[in-house]
């Protein structure tokens, strides 16, 4: 929220500087994102007065100005469609200089001599329109200096509001935040009742009072909606961020902006019946004042008239029955709305239509329930004022029941110490609360005091004691709690061996030289169509945007969408790994949640070199990151690899794995066509592992090294093509029997002298014997032993 230095000190003035303030607000948690000045630095520029226009003797379109300065006349050429004589404007004398050091000079225009010129708020950085010359009030004093008639020596602060401080997002708010925290005066704006001078009213009805327990209106007729909106006015909108429309929006806006309270006007005449506020229908559609068309959901609560709905409640107004302040059809009579909206009525609704309001900003995080009266008075006065009418009486609805209750809240100095480790004094505490606005009542001394808090009507945070004590942390001050070390013992954590730590996962894959990623837990809903087709997906009710709409089921998404992000950057190789949560939908409503490693490797295996000849990153590179992390389990033998069938991944540079029956993931090349669908160029190789399954450790057990020799047999085979290596080796480890340490698969070979369909595999078996030498006849029955178990699964043949 942007916010006026000038406006504030108008209701709270504390004797410190900007700076000072700058740094109490964000001690305060509301932190200032940014300061700027209220107008672009320049000098020499003075309340002009115009005394006399002539017309040029060259120049059609431009006039020759007398202007008075206070010091004396000065002529100008002027070309602004606006000047006129007896009108006030900028006026910046010779030597003076403008936005961007534009430094003013004597000139000679067509053959005429101008001293000086007058200037339009664009030339002096006070508005991105170029319309004429900027027009002051006639109440300023001829040869003021601008800057100081105009109060342009101001700050704007842009205050970041986190969602508990609705409270704050006022003029009102704020000062009354700095009144409380340097312990001044908070002058409040009176908001007196205006005295109605006709009888009309407009009848109002509430269908659904849980989600709006007020709603205030009144008639106000005869206004003149062709006034100018006063220049105090505009350029107070102006520093807070909004535009000028016409008088009778910016009230409602200056209102809001004022008080917090979010307000709309109708065309009385535009309107037909009677007010409704409903929750929407089937068939409900409405145009609103931007021109879009909604159909609103079945809990969208409406503002309607007998002809259909006229607004999205607490969001914005519709079209129909808007404020016409130009063309033949001006709006004469208005019917002035101020409602109290429930935050569970209006939260989400407007981001359903791509919609962020200032009005939707405010009733989201909550308003103040009893400020509805005060904030009609006060935009009934300002429009009686500037566009002139008559005021009906205040009418509407109103359900006392379905309005917010404030609860007393039980506050223990106990538990202010102990959660601030600071022993604020019984004094101060009651006094901060006080000044905050609460109803404060204690009993008891010393640790033993307690007090019973009731927050204002404006503090929907204040909830709970833990509340209250962060109230009293942030107006003693942060900088004054004494820093301390909290007392804690000290236990170290046991870990259970059977596990392995995720951490130990993260080790490895860096030791393989991966880099760790941490992506988003929302995807586009493409992309998990496109890796997971057969997933249930679970998508978000209100996401931030169509490429966070879904929860990922897998992690694929989020590593490939990193590697095109450095891929476009001139980054083309890639060694990404992420641990994470990936989510599905389960039965009845539920949600699955599983805890993956994923991994994308691509690109050169190593940097370019005079030692090495380059080669790139291929399945076998990414098989040996999972053959690394299913060693942490220290039962690598308990794994084993199998065609994958994954409709993600290449169907023959593709692999399963799994732990007995149980799979564990994949690991392999994405699919052509995914890779073509996503514009992924070049082979890509993934694997994805459920640290569910992964995680199971077998307990090493210590054995000694034998003093005897091992004795090692290589065996070389031919079985048919489609036999798995790993199947084969799995198989001779268990023929082997006990006396076997080691069976390795060192040669894979197809070609001359291997039948065509078949393939040659030659294994290495290590044998050793912890007590014994062991004899070649031992040796020779085992490998027997190997070579038949193998031909009867396998069809092996010995070469």
């Amino acid at each position: 929220m942007k916010v006026s230095e000038g406006w504030l000190r108008c209701w709270a003035n504390p004797a410190v500087d900007s700076e000072a303030l700058e740094k109490q607000f964000s001690m305060a948690g509301l932190e200032v994102d940014g300061v700027e000045a209220a107008a672009p630095a320049f000098s020499g520029v003075v309340v002009g007065e115009v005394t006399a226009v002539a017309p040029h003797p060259d120049a059609d379109k431009l006039k020759v100005c007398t202007v008075a300065d206070g010091e004396g006349t000065q002529q100008v050429v002027c070309g602004a469609p606006n000047v006129t004589a007896g009108m006030k404007a900028p006026y910046a004398r010779v030597g003076a200089v403008l936005p961007e050091g534009f430094k003013i000079k004597k000139a000679k225009l067509r053959g005429v001599e101008s001293f000086g010129m007058l200037c339009g708020p664009d030339e002096l950085g006070l508005s991105e329109e170029r319309y004429g010359l900027m027009v002051l009030p006639e109440s300023l004093e001829t040869g003021a200096d601008l800057r100081d008639a105009l109060a342009l020596n101001d700050t704007i602060f842009d205050i970041d509001l986190t969602p508990n401080r609705g409270d704050c997002l006022s003029v009102r708010g704020l000062a009354r935040e700095l009144a409380v925290l340097n312990r001044v005066d908070f002058r409040a704006e009176p908001c007196p009742a205006v005295a109605p001078t006709v009888d009309d009213t407009f009848p109002v009805t509430v269908t659904a009072p849980e989600a709006c327990p007020r709603y205030l209106g009144r008639v106000i007729k005869g206004v003149d909606v062709t006034r100018p909106t006063p220049d105090w006015m505009v350029e107070r909108l102006r520093r807070s961020g909004l535009r000028s429309i016409d008088p009778v929006v910016d009230i409602t806006n200056y209102v809001m902006l004022e008080l917090g309270q979010p307000m709309h006007a109708f065309d009385l005449h535009r309107l037909s019946g009677g007010i409704t506020v409903r929750l929407a229908q089937d068939g409900d559609r409405l145009t609103l004042l931007d021109g879009s068309e909604v159909s609103p959901a079945a809990d969208t609560l409406l503002i309607c008239d007998d002809a259909g709905p006229v607004a999205l409640a607490g969001i914005m107004g519709g079209e129909r029955s808007g404020i016409h302040a130009e063309g033949e059809a001006l709006t004469q009579d208005i019917f002035l709305e101020c409602a109290y909206f429930s935050p569970l009525a209006i939260a989400g609704r407007a981001r359903r239509f791509g919609l962020f309001t200032d009005a939707s900003q405010r009733y989201e995080r909550g308003v103040d329930f009893a400020l509805q009266q005060a904030a009609t008075e006060r935009a009934t006065a300002l429009l009686l004022e500037i566009c002139g009418g008559a005021a009906g009486p205040l009418s509407g609805f109103e359900a006392p029941e379905a309005l917010p209750k404030r609860e007393p809240i039980t506050l223990r100095a106990a538990r202010i110490d102990a959660l601030l480790g600071t022993a604020i004094p019984g004094e101060t505490v009651e006094d901060v609360l006080t000044r905050l606005a609460c109803e404060v009542l204690g009993e008891g001394e010393g640790t033993e005091r307690t007090w019973t808090v009731t927050p204002p009507s404006f503090r929907f945070d204040l909830e709970r004691e833990a509340d209250l004590i962060e109230e009293v942390a942030r107006i003693f001050g942060y900088d004054n709690l004494e820093v301390a070390l909290p007392p804690a013992a000290l236990t170290l954590p046991r870990e259970d061996d059977g596990v392995v730590p995720a951490k130990a996962f993260t080790q490895a894959l860096l030791g393989l030289g991966g880099q760790e990623i941490i992506t988003y837990s929302f995807i586009e809903g493409t992309w998990a169509e496109a890796f997971c087709p057969q997933a249930s997906l679970l998508p978000l009710a209100n996401p931030l945007s169509p490429e966070l709409a879904v929860l990922r089921p897998s992690l694929l998404p989020g590593l490939v969408k990193t590697w095109q992000h450095n891929r476009n950057r001139q980054a083309p190789g890639a060694q990404l790994f992420e641990l994470g949560t990936c989510f599905e939908a389960g039965a009845n409503g539920s949600v699955q949640e599983t805890q993956r490693l994923a991994g994308l490797l691509t690109g050169p295996r190593a940097p370019e070199q005079w030692g090495v000849a380059s080669a790139t990153l291929d399945f076998f590179d990414a098989k040996g990151w999972v053959e690394a992390l299913l060693a942490l389990s220290f039962d690598s033998a308990a794994f084993t690899f199998e065609p994958a069938t994954d409709p993600a991944l290449h169907p023959s540079r593709s692999a399963v794995v799994k732990r007995g029956e149980v799979i564990v993931g994949v690991v392999g090349a994405l699919h052509p066509e995914l890779a073509q669908r996503l514009d992924v160029p070049g082979q890509v190789y993934v694997l994805e592992l459920s640290l569910t399954a992964l995680a199971p450790r077998r307990v090493p057990q210590h054995g000694g090294l034998s003093r005897f020799p091992a004795v090692r047999r290589d065996l070389a085979l031919d079985v048919p093509k489609a036999v798995a290596a790993g199947a084969v080796v799995a198989k001779a480890d268990a023929a082997a029997g006990p006396l076997a340490t080691a069976v390795r698969l060192f040669d894979v070979y197809e070609g001359k002298g291997v039948e065509p369909g078949r393939k040659s595999l030659a294994l290495a078996i290590t044998f050793q014997a912890s007590d014994r030498t062991l004899g070649d006849e031992e040796v020779d029955s085992a490998v027997t032993a190997v070579r038949e178990a193998l031909a009867a699964a396998f069809d092996a043949r010995q070469r």
